[in-house]
């Protein structure tokens, strides 16, 4: 089940992106984020740009979120996707699950362009974004410094 998240979720959601941090395969930080920075981060997002959570057994499984791409007016219609699941939750479906309600969510909200910015060798990212409707639009090599080494960025979109 998905669901808009709220400020209790808050803690579920940091403890799910530092061990993304910590695996060093899917987050673009290298330093662990606080609660305070979590609540920052909600109150700079909610509600004009979604945040939703999927629950498995009662307990928050992965969450996922829209961000603004870029800050000109332009660009208003156009958001950027962050998305992680739990590693004792993934292989169910979740992420697939997530990804269709986040877009489904963004729809509503008015966006129009996805954009998803996936670092080089997170396989399972890109078909899954794939497998949601997702083109590959482009490639950036060593856009990325992050934990001791350049990274491409493969970018993908959908439009609604």
């Amino acid at each position: 089940m998905t669901r808009a998240a709220r400020q209790e979720d808050l803690p579920r959601i940091l403890e799910i992106y530092n061990a993304a941090i910590a695996d060093g395969k899917s987050a673009c930080d290298e330093r662990s984020r606080t609660l305070a920075d979590k609540e920052v981060w909600f109150a700079e997002h909610y509600p004009k740009y979604p945040v939703i959570v999927s629950e498995t057994d009662d307990r928050i499984s992965g969450w996922a979120a829209l961000s603004p791409w870029a800050r000109h007016d332009g660009y208003a219609k156009t958001v950027e996707i962050s998305l992680y699941v739990d590693a004792d939750f993934r292989e169910r479906g979740l992420g697939k699950q997530l990804l269709e309600a986040l877009v489904a969510a963004g729809q509503q909200a008015g966006f129009y362009v996805f954009v998803a910015r996936i670092l080089e060798g997170n396989d399972v990212s890109v078909r899954l974004h794939e497998r949601c409707g997702f083109l590959h639009v482009g490639r950036q090599p060593q856009a990325m410094w992050l934990n001791g080494e350049w990274l491409d960025v493969i970018l993908m979109q959908r439009n609604t």
